[in-house]
């Protein structure tokens, strides 16, 4: 079976789309599945990760041609809005596009239970949950860099952080807030600024942070945000799976999120702490309680166990399932 394994504008998106795909490719290389990253209609399966116009025109011609047609759920409307500049406005008119859009494949891959309930009022094509997954091997030996990455941003223990793009949406203003509210603890934030796709009040929120708020901007080695960082603060208000959290929970750190359908699936108390409502109190109540080593140790260890089922080799055999399915 050979597989055209397209990412329209692989090269300019990045962030977790960009992780996915490359989680994916692994997978079919563990799997032994032929595939190609170019658009092609040589091939037994067409699965497409970004639903632009050249992955519909190809999607089209496929399917008139009775190739079948897989296409991952990554972009939502509801997920658009509050990321970068312009897309509050673009949101509305995406969804629309997208219902069309993902109207034309044979099965719709959706990282988590939460994406499929979405997308079950776009369209009624069928759905298998396939989840990113976590690639632990990218993680191996991030131990070794926490001194190093401490100094570079003057951090010192414990460290709240949080890794992926700056945008609104993943609780910008709950991140800088809690930071302004516990002047004692370092907060940092690891990944790209991309001030020129800022909005202006992303823009304000970001200059505007108290001195114990670090946003690092692109990081060499990744690695490095996991070993610096003790509590991963995770207070987003919209997610489709959330691969940072992820890697997180197997480096052992002990997590809190917001108390969102996305995170049904982790367990209050046992491997993280969820906080209910829009406000920042009840998140700093909780990073107060995780100031004891001891909880964190706890939480850590029960992330870290929770996320095997999430591991690259877990995963993998889903997607020749799905593959063999629509074939």
């Amino acid at each position: 079976m050979k597989i055209s394994h397209y990412f329209e504008l692989e090269a300019h998106v990045t962030g977790g789309i960009r992780e996915s795909v490359k989680n994916q490719r692994k997978m079919l290389d563990r799997l032994d599945l032929q595939y190609t990253t170019e658009p092609t209609l040589d091939a037994d399966v067409f699965h497409c990760n970004l639903m632009g116009p050249r992955s519909v025109w190809y999607a089209k011609r496929a399917r008139s041609r009775g190739i079948p047609v897989v296409a991952h759920t990554h972009v939502t409307a509801e997920d658009f809005g509050d990321s970068f500049r312009f897309t509050n406005a673009l949101a509305r008119p995406l969804k629309p596009y997208l219902e069309w859009a993902y109207g034309l494949a044979d099965a719709l891959v959706c990282p988590s239970e939460y994406n499929r309930r979405l997308l079950e009022t776009y369209t009624d094509v069928p759905t298998s949950v396939i989840s990113n997954g976590v690639d632990r091997e990218k993680l191996e030996g991030f131990e070794s860099l926490e001194a190093e990455y401490r100094d570079r941003y003057d951090l010192s223990p414990p460290v709240v952080f949080l890794v992926g793009h700056v945008i609104k949406r993943k609780g910008l203003e709950t991140f800088v807030e809690l930071a302004r509210r516990l002047p004692e603890l370092d907060f940092a934030w690891f990944g790209p600024l991309d001030r020129s796709l800022k909005g202006r009040e992303t823009l304000s929120l970001i200059d505007n942070a108290p001195d114990n708020c670090t946003f690092t901007g692109y990081v060499d080695d990744i690695r490095g945000a996991y070993a610096a960082g003790d509590i991963f603060c995770f207070p987003t208000h919209e997610e489709n799976e959330g691969i940072a959290l992820l890697e997180a929970m197997t480096a052992g750190k002990p997590i809190l999120v917001r108390d969102i359908e996305t995170f049904s699936w982790l367990e209050d108390g046992e491997d993280c702490l969820k906080v209910s409502g829009s406000g920042v109190g009840a998140f700093e109540d909780a990073l107060e309680r995780l100031k004891d080593p001891d909880r964190r140790r706890r939480l850590g260890t029960k992330a870290s166990a929770r996320s095997d089922a999430f591991s690259l080799s877990a995963v993998a055999d889903r997607y020749e399932t799905l593959y063999a399915e629509v074939a």
